[in-house]
């Protein structure tokens, strides 16, 4: 399988037609399951994946329809896999309202992301980290400040702990956030200068009533987005 990490905060777990803390259960097409899109659950067990793809990590929360899915079926056409053979596999690790100095090495999220990206590459290659954070940050003036420094540590870590020195990361900048910060939280991760990392702009995206989370529609837009990213930038060189 072709191995893909979902990590970062509410919008990468999922709160796509989530409304007053219920899920509608609306699953669009660009997101419906299929057999050669598996997850890999909080117990480490391979699944046929659906939405919500977070709904066993992102405990504390309701979670909804995130970019995962759309992004897997965008994906897959290009893959040239064989019908009904498991050609994805994604490994949800996202956790909401979660800022990144609790993504930081040592630190309980950290770890439990490394184990389960460890426990999918014996069924694959680890093909890119898909990365949706920063709405808590943007909250405090010293975490915004400290924002680039952290994601590039964050990502020479994660590399260095999976023995991938250049593993692809698809970072998406932020469409919603505290507005005294968002936009130097953006620019921050607009500078992230690193191999193979990528970024894709969720900016304009419609957000839900809380004008924080992104619509179920939006998210299919963000998922199709990441796929474009991964194969324009990086399905080639890893085939």
């Amino acid at each position: 399988m072709r191995i893909f990490i979902l990590s970062g905060q509410s919008n990468m777990a999922g709160r796509g037609g989530v409304h007053h803390k219920r899920w509608d259960g609306v699953v669009p097409p660009e997101c419906a399951p299929s057999p050669s899109i598996l997850r890999l659950s909080a117990a480490l067990e391979w699944e046929e994946a659906c939405e919500p793809l977070h709904a066993d990590i992102d405990v504390a929360k309701t979670c909804g329809v995130g970019p995962g899915m759309a992004f897997a079926r965008a994906v897959l056409p290009g893959l040239q896999q064989p019908p009904g053979a498991a050609g994805i596999g994604l490994v949800p690790c996202a956790v909401g309202g979660t800022a990144i100095r609790e993504w930081a090495r040592g630190e309980r999220l950290y770890e439990q992301m490394v184990c389960r990206a460890r426990a999918a590459a014996g069924y694959g290659e680890i093909e890119a980290v898909l990365w949706y954070q920063g709405e808590s940050d943007a909250d405090s003036d010293a975490a915004t400040a400290a924002y680039q420094g952290n994601m590039e540590m964050l990502i020479a870590n994660v590399r260095a702990d999976l023995g991938i020195p250049l593993l692809p990361f698809i970072q998406v900048a932020l469409a919603s956030g505290n507005k005294r910060n968002i936009e130097k939280v953006r620019n921050a991760q607009l500078s992230i200068n690193l191999p193979n990392v990528v970024t894709v702009d969720a900016l304009g995206l419609a957000l839900n009533e809380d004008h924080l989370h992104l619509r179920t529609e939006s998210q299919v837009k963000l998922g199709e987005s990441l796929a474009q990213a991964y194969t324009g930038n990086f399905l080639q060189a890893n085939c």
